[in-house]
């Protein structure tokens, strides 16, 4: 029935990609908005939605210059299977707003966002789904706020390797240099949708041309004279100035207290022994490996991630 459903819903897409060659529009099957003078921190949130049924609420957050949509597939799924789903875009990624100007953006930023968005949104305790970025965002909310997550799935998401403490000089000044050119240039545009493709294949060599085609379509925006251009913010493309603090993130694992369920497509634990040793330190975690699926589990083998979620999220929520 999975398999059934993510065909329907590959088919949904490829007629969007369709629509959007035709009239340059891409249209989100369920969205909303939160007002800008919500309490999500001063940021207009945009979100993804499936209604669903009685089986619980599942915020799925994406990663790093990915966007809700990016989700689509696994959203109707598990939607389908009785859950509510609510995809946000992270702020400065998708059609969410965009940091104020003179500000930036910090990993903590994302955290007090959601807090933020679950308080908006009226939403006790929830499922969180998180990939990539979106798992250290979410790592870090469990282990602040233990009593509103019901379960945690991180797919490729335990964060990146530490790094060294004396490297923060060197990349503060880098970071000063990124934000003068971001801001003094207009965004950098693509006069086709084959080269997004190109420039995305760059980064996902081993994804498919086809499912590059799809995501790309979700990934852009049309601008002046029909040019396309990605739905992030470009201050996004800067390098942080601050070392990733691996000590101090693994500080929240042993403040989670609900079943964590950690997804490897390959990507990131077989190829980094210090994140599958940092994986092995989740409290109550049960693993599943995707062979092949690499970092974007989601784009490459969405069948099997839905498969995992639904047999994790079904043990510990109430009969469909």
């Amino acid at each position: 029935m999975v398999e059934g459903r993510l065909s329907a819903a590959r088919a949904a897409s490829r007629a969007d990609l369709r629509a959007r060659r035709s009239n340059a529009t891409l249209s989100a099957p369920t969205s909303s908005r939160l007002p800008r003078a919500s309490p999500a921190n001063g940021v207009e949130h945009h979100l993804v939605e499936h209604p669903g049924g009685a089986r619980g609420t599942v915020v799925l957050l994406h990663g790093y210059l990915d966007l809700a949509r990016s989700f689509e597939e696994v959203i109707a799924a598990l939607g389908e299977a009785g859950y509510r789903v609510i995809a946000p875009d992270f702020r400065g990624h998708g059609d969410t707003g965009r940091a104020p100007a003179g500000a930036y953006y910090h990993a903590m930023d994302y955290v007090a966002d959601l807090d933020a968005l679950l308080d908006a949104l009226a939403l006790d305790r929830v499922h969180l789904v998180a990939h990539s970025m979106g798992g250290t965002v979410a790592t870090r909310y469990a282990g602040a706020r233990p009593g509103r997550v019901e379960t945690l799935s991180l797919i490729e998401g335990v964060g990146p390797p530490s790094m060294p403490a004396d490297v923060t000089p060197d990349r503060t000044a880098a970071w000063l240099d990124g934000l003068k050119r971001a801001r003094a240039r207009a965004p950098r545009t693509m006069r086709s949708l084959d080269e997004v493709v190109a420039r995305m294949r760059v980064s996902h060599p081993s994804v498919s041309l086809e499912t590059l085609r799809v995501m790309a379509a979700r990934a852009t925006r049309v601008v002046d004279e029909g040019a396309l251009t990605f739905r992030f913010d470009p201050l996004h493309m800067t390098i942080s100035p601050m070392r990733y603090d691996a000590e101090a993130f693994e500080a929240f694992l042993p403040r989670i207290t609900c079943p964590v369920l950690m997804i490897d497509g390959g990507g990131s634990l077989a190829g980094f022994p210090e994140l599958a040793e940092r994986a092995a330190r989740y409290p109550n975690a049960r693993f599943v490996n995707i062979p092949g699926a690499g970092h974007m589990v989601h784009w490459t083998a969405p069948e099997a991630l839905v498969s995992a979620l639904l047999a994790f999220l079904g043990d510990h929520s109430p009969a469909g």
